[in-house]
């Protein structure tokens, strides 16, 4: 897998500090980012806290930091942005000058939410899907993945929760999957499957307001997707 350091732009949301939570307990460096450095910092120091009160002895290891995004942005192999559709758009504008070189894990879903409306309801946007808006964004020489728009935050939060979900991973570029799905499976009870091109990921973002309509209904709070048939890779 080698040593990628892993950047959450929106660490301090709910989805983005549930993954450097989980990323930063299995050992990878992670660096919140934030448009308050202030706040990016104070969410990397209650991950710190809270992992150091769960295995003292582990604290060594851990490598976890807060910088405004744009610094952030620059120190990444991998980077996740974790932010509503509302801010989407600001945020990739601002850090685009600094991707060198960085996988873009966009794990942005459209919706209605974001603008006042309802959770259940998807926003259209012209390019289809928000990861082809971030496609659209972005250097033509930074690949875009989409990813982890079906997982609980709630559950990646709670460290005592068992996960039991498939991560759906669309893009155009084998060799950023491959470096994604090791990071993937560092997180228990998550398996990154390959969910096709890039253009697959408006079905993929869609699940999101499925599963929130699920959960309302049978009153849960961290349904989630798995794909059966499928055969192990070895």
């Amino acid at each position: 897998m080698g040593e990628e350091r892993i950047a959450i732009i929106g660490g301090t949301g709910d989805l983005g500090f549930g993954l450097a939570l989980r990323w930063a307990r299995a050992g990878v460096r992670v660096t919140i980012g934030s448009r308050d450095e202030v706040k990016a910092k104070e969410a990397a120091r209650r991950i710190q806290e809270t992992l150091n009160a769960r295995a003292p002895t582990e604290s060594g290891r851990l490598s976890i930091s807060g910088l405004e995004n744009a610094q952030a942005a620059a120190q990444a192999s991998v980077l996740v942005l974790a932010v509503p559709i509302s801010a989407q758009v600001d945020i990739l504008k601002s850090i685009r000058g600094s991707l060198r070189g960085a996988i873009l894990v966009d794990t942005t879903v459209p919706l209605a939410a974001a603008l006042g409306g309802k959770p259940t309801r998807m926003l259209r946007l012209w390019q289809g899907s928000a990861a082809a808006q971030a496609r659209e964004l972005v250097p033509a020489t930074t690949p875009v993945l989409a990813a982890f728009h079906n997982v609980s935050a709630g559950a990646l939060q709670d460290l005592s929760a068992t996960l039991e979900c498939d991560i759906l991973v669309c893009g155009d570029d084998d060799a950023a999957k491959q470096t994604l799905f090791p990071l993937v499976t560092l997180i228990p009870g998550l398996r990154p499957i390959d969910a096709g091109p890039l253009e697959m990921s408006s079905i993929v973002e869609g699940i999101t307001a499925l599963l929130i309509s699920v959960n309302r209904r049978y009153r849960v709070h961290h349904g989630g997707i798995r794909i059966t048939g499928l055969e192990p890779k070895s």
